[in-house]
């Protein structure tokens, strides 16, 4: 290398040089081009500073015109020894590079010619740029074009009627006729959340940006935001605007606006991207500055995705689309190859889905199984059940020695959690060469070789677990050395696997698995794992595909059975609110959840939640909250001394009086830990809200030492007593095709297996009752021949100090036993099919039930509302023994979810006094 050559390119060898640049690694095999810097060890000597291409290119944009530059491609060393696609990569990003100057200097500028002997490629410097006249060959390319069929689009509101107004614009263009725009750039312009670009420029950030533009003051610009559209926001400003007028009628074109979106992905700094917006924003309307933010932040408002677009341009578009999330390879493939024809009269017929190694497959999914029959049903030629890994779902890809990793939702995962098995994946795969893995990433003990909870893969958390390390849990090869897999039936997959696969422990290891074909076995199934602690189940039918996208596995989980009986709850505090986005914008549509820590008397954190509200319930809490509440606008100083609220949690609106605001249920998959609340860390994760609790005040809901013992028992056990008789009952299953055809009439009174299974254990326990005293009733049960037949089968194969027989001979606890229960009358008022869960969880718990106040023999008496006028009581008391307890609904609910009579102390009907 010589002075001649002030650049030097070819690909990383080790990876160890970092990029002087972004100051990441050069990883290995990835293209480098070093600039020539004087070396501090010698005189007249040089030294490589190493770059990724863009990076250096950013360099360059920053310096002088008099500094040197890249004027010609001799001035680049080991040129002719790298690739033709690498060679035409690096002119691309020159072309870019000098565009951006030449504009930056007003097109006073003009970029050199770039010009070889051997190679005869030049690149000139761009004619036109965003401050000259924009000539439009054609109508269909126009900006404003896309903004009419986007409004288009937006008024529809079936899946099918989108399509067709897609499809009959790219058939018949502007003029009824044909298309004869750009189908390539409308696809990418339609779909901006595919698009790999990443501005990094968020709602606030985008505010203070025009705030400056438009010397508009920024806390109005702010208050506007609230509204949930920022470009919304931004429109309304602009039309106000006395330093920059809206343009009378657009000029902009697609093409234009590409080149725009290209070029600012590349910006950081908040001056750079103001003074590439000013250049822009002199030639649009108020509608094209609306739409451009709408393309920056990726969502159009339009209601449309993937399927709805793609489908418009070709039927198999999306299916192609599904196996391979990038866009320019789905449209090279349903659109002709000759560049020279634009619009959709010559696609490809029948195009058939292809994956492509290094580019991320959409992954398969799996819908909710809330029964033994729903799975049997889904998976008739037997299944594999897998254990749910509670960890990250990351799809590996391996090209020789080139490593990519794509999260579930396609984008690169962070390099602390994989980087390193690029070391172990070779040798679990000795043969394999190129390959695509689905798998879960989660950390485990070195020393038990156990999974650690949800969420320890941070950065920081790892640090906090010296014996742990990150595992990956392989479950599925989709790609193996040159052979596409995902037509083929799972276990076939899963031998190919096992056939080409080595363990290494504690690095790279088989998810676990179990073959299933009886009902019987696969409730034994669940029942370990729930009482394992593990997150659930995975079922994947024999004979099935992997299809992309697609929700064809089950999931099981313990919020899923029995109707959600099994859910972990708590009833919180309204503490907060923020407003919502979109179509909830400017109202308060997320909440901020939390409960009284009593001995520091401060009201603690424990959950936001934004789903289990309809839109009718949603628009009748902004009325009844808005008293309640007091704007804070997430200042940290406006926090009130009541609360204990980490930053990050610091809602738009927080409560007056805590003490006042209502109760709600929360209901999530699971009680967690999460260092952004203050409940000791305890969090609810999935939360959903499942009921205003119109019964419970402040000091009736759940408090932070419930919480806690909450925590505690859903950790260390989990009750799966009903389980247990689902397992008793799941033999009684019979295959569809041999069944009977149910008449019209027992048809519509079908009910799931979780029901039908409450409802024989109601009925036994009823039928008992009747026939026999209560003294007999445990003799009975002990002495049943399917109890010992159904008994959930021994756990001590996979977890050493669990007891060899998991439940008791009586499937269910007589926890209720001679308790008589009766109902008030404005208890019976409620709707019956919520007194009958009641009833039946009551008697099946060994209770009595007396549906008639008229029968005196009763233990407690349960009132739906928590007070009663003092003359009613005198009349109910002249009836009833002096000894009966008058308790709420929601003293009856808690004593069946905990499984246990509980204390009446804090559920007492409170009696009127008289006025």
């Amino acid at each position: 290398m010589t002075e001649s050559t002030p650049f030097y390119v070819d690909r990383a060898k080790v990876g160890r040089a970092s990029c002087k640049g972004c100051k990441a690694h050069c990883e290995s095999g990835q293209l480098r081009i070093a600039k020539l810097v004087a070396s501090p060890y010698g005189e007249n000597q040089q030294m490589k500073s190493w770059h990724h291409v863009n990076c250096l290119m950013n360099v360059l944009l920053k310096q002088r015109p008099t500094t040197k530059r890249i004027d010609s491609i001799d001035d680049i060393g080991n040129w002719d020894n790298i690739s033709k696609e690498d060679q035409e990569y690096i002119l691309k990003e020159i072309n870019q590079m000098e565009k951006i100057y030449a504009d930056k200097y007003n097109g006073k500028y003009t970029a050199k010619v770039i010009k070889n002997e051997h190679t005869q490629t030049e690149i000139k410097s761009p004619n036109v740029s965003l401050n000259d006249e924009i000539k439009v060959e054609t109508e269909d390319d126009k900006f404003s074009t896309f903004f009419t069929l986007c409004k288009k689009i937006s008024k529809v509101d079936a899946y099918t009627e989108k399509t067709a107004v897609v499809n009959n614009f790219f058939t018949n263009g502007c003029n009824g006729k044909k298309f004869n725009g750009d189908l390539v750039l409308w696809c990418k312009f339609l779909l901006p959340q595919v698009s790999k670009r990443i501005y990094n420029l968020k709602s606030k950030q985008l505010v203070k940006l025009f705030a400056r533009i438009f010397n508009t003051d920024h806390d109005d610009m702010l208050t506007h935001l609230e509204n949930g559209d920022v470009a919304d926001t931004l429109q309304h400003f602009f039309k106000k605007s006395n330093t920059y007028k809206p343009a009378t009628e657009s000029s902009l074109t697609l093409q234009t606006v590409d080149d725009f979106l290209h070029e600012l992905s590349k910006l950081t700094k908040e001056d750079e991207q103001i003074y590439h917006f000013k250049k822009i924003i002199k030639k649009c309307t108020v509608d094209d500055l609306k739409m451009l933010i709408r393309l920056i932040k990726g969502d159009l408002r339009i209601n449309a995705g993937p399927k709805h677009i793609l489908e418009g341009v070709h039927p198999d578009a999306y299916s192609v689309f599904q196996t391979s999330r990038d866009l320019d390879m789905v449209l090279e493939r349903v659109l002709p190859q000759s560049s020279e024809v634009k619009h959709k009269d010559a696609i490809h017929k029948n195009v058939q889905a292809k994956l492509s190694i290094m580019t991320p497959v959409l992954p398969m999914l799996a819908e909710a199984c809330k029964s033994v029959e729903m799975a049997m049903k889904k998976c008739p030629n037997g299944m594999f059940s897998e254990i749910k890994y509670d960890g990250e779902r990351v799809q590996v890809h391996k090209k020789g020695n080139e490593f990519k990793y794509f999260s579930r939702a396609l984008k690169p995962v962070m390099a602390h959690k994989v980087s390193h098995f690029k070391d172990y994946l070779p040798q679990a795969f000795p043969k394999g060469v190129d390959l695509i893995l689905d798998a879960e990433v989660l950390m485990v003990d070195l020393k038990t070789g156990k999974p650690l909870p949800f969420g320890t893969l941070g950065i920081h958390k790892q640090s906090e677990f010296k014996d742990a390390g990150v595992c990956l849990y392989i479950f599925d090869c989709l790609y193996y050395n040159g052979e596409i897999l995902i037509d083929m039936p799972i276990k076939k997959r899963r031998q190919i696997l096992h056939d080409n696969m080595v363990e290494i422990k504690n690095h790279v290891m088989f998810s676990e698995q179990e073959l299933i074909y009886k009902p019987s076995d696969l409730a034994n199934m669940i029942a370990k794992v729930l009482q394992l602690g593990l997150e659930g189940l995975v079922l994947k039918d024999l004979e099935s595909t992997y299809d992309p996208g697609k929700r064809h596995w089950l999931k099981v989980k313990k919020d899923y059975l029995f109707d959600g009986a099994m859910a972990d709850t708590a009833d919180l505090i309204v503490l907060g609110a923020w407003f919502g986005t979109g179509k909830k914008g400017g109202m308060m549509s997320v909440f901020l959840m939390g409960c009284l820590d009593k001995f520091r008397n401060k009201w603690v954190t424990v959950t936001k939640v934004h789903t289990g509200h309809d839109d009718s319930t949603l628009e009748r809490l902004q009325k009844e909250l808005s008293p309640l509440m007091v704007k804070i606008s997430q200042d940290s100083n406006k926090v009130p001394n009541w609360l204990d609220c980490k930053k990050g949690m610091i809602p738009d609106f927080v409560a007056v009086d805590p003490k006042k605001q209502p109760v709600w249920e929360i209901t999530g998959t699971e009680l967690t830990k999460a260092n952004l609340h203050t409940a000791d860390g305890i969090s609810v994760r999935f939360p959903r809200v499942t009921r205003i609790r119109d019964d419970k005040n402040w000091e009736t809901a759940t408090n932070l030492e419930e919480l806690k013992h909450l925590y505690k028992t859903s950790k260390e056990k989990t009750d799966v007593s009903l389980l247990n008789k689902l397992a008793a009952t799941a033999d009684d299953y019979v295959p569809p095709e041999k069944k009977p055809k149910p008449s019209p009439k027992k048809a519509k009174n079908k009910t799931s297996p979780v029901s039908n299974t409450l409802e024989k254990c109601f009925a036994k326990y009823t039928q008992k009752k009747e026939k026999s005293p209560v003294n007999e009733h445990n003799t009975k049960n002990n002495a049943d021949d399917d109890s010992d037949k159904t008994d959930i089968e021994d756990t001590s194969s996979i977890k050493e100090d669990i007891k060899p027989k998991l439940f008791p001979d009586n499937p269910l606890p007589d926890v209720f036993l001679n308790k008589r229960l009766g109902f008030y009358p404005d208890f019976i008022s409620i709707p019956e099919k919520e007194r009958f869960h009641f009833e039946r969880h009551w008697i099946a718990y060994g209770g009595i039930v007396n549906k008639s106040l008229k029968n005196i023999d009763v233990d407690y008496v349960v009132h739906n509302n928590n007070k009663i006028e003092f003359g009613k009581m005198v009349k109910l008391k002249r009836r009833l023994p002096p000894d009966v307890r008058h308790v709420t609904k929601s003293w009856l609910i808690k004593c069946i979810n905990w499984v246990k009579l509980c204390d009446t102390k804090n559920y007492t009907v409170i009696v009127e006094p008289l006025q």
